[in-house]
């Protein structure tokens, strides 16, 4: 792994643990096994190195896309679904992080390409696929029922862990439930 991969790594750990104010260049250099002064040489500021590791983190997480051709929408969309939670909650601390610290830092806020925003995609045009086959009965707006679908998702596989009383049955059950009820919505037969 080159110097500039540990660093970054180093300092996505670092933030997760202690938000921007928390992680030093001199914390991020000491767990990157670096000097600080190679911290400012590869990236120039703490600003530049926070937005690089954090946007990383998100662009780097991968999620299957739902097919081309629907035959089964329950199914299809359920395993997707799965995919897509399984991908935020393994950034889940970096996520909560970035969220709680949104107002005070927003020069760090990852580009554009992040998980949600391709699930976004990848699920709209699933539904616009299920349309054309005729696999749903009522009009809607897909890029609106994406980012719902994609908001209930996101919230489980952010929020489980620290308000559980607030999911029913566990993760997968609860992933399976969303998309059911997600179905019935834009007029899928499940």
């Amino acid at each position: 792994m080159d110097i500039r991969e540990k660093i970054l790594q180093a300092a996505a750990r670092c933030y997760c643990r202690g938000g921007f104010r928390g992680t030093t260049t001199r914390k991020v250099a000491s767990e990157a096994g670096v000097n600080e002064v190679t911290v400012f040489r590869h990236f120039g500021s703490k600003e530049a190195l926070m937005r690089e590791a954090i946007g990383r983190t998100w662009s780097e997480l991968e999620c299957p896309a739902p097919p081309d051709n629907p035959a089964d929408a329950v199914k299809e969309l359920t395993a997707w679904a799965i995919g897509f939670t399984e991908g935020i909650r393994a950034a889940a601390p970096l996520i909560r992080t970035r969220m709680g610290e949104y107002e005070q830092h927003p020069e760090i806020a990852p580009a554009e390409g992040s998980l949600p925003a391709r699930a976004a995609a990848a699920v709209a045009a699933y539904l616009m696929a299920l349309r054309e086959r005729g696999l749903t009965s009522v009009r809607f707006d897909a890029q609106a029922a994406a980012a719902m679908l994609i908001g209930a998702l996101f919230t489980d596989a952010i929020a489980r862990e620290g308000m559980p009383d607030m999911f029913s049955g566990s993760a997968e059950a609860g992933i399976s439930e969303y998309v059911r009820v997600f179905l019935r919505g834009i007029g899928v037969s499940v």
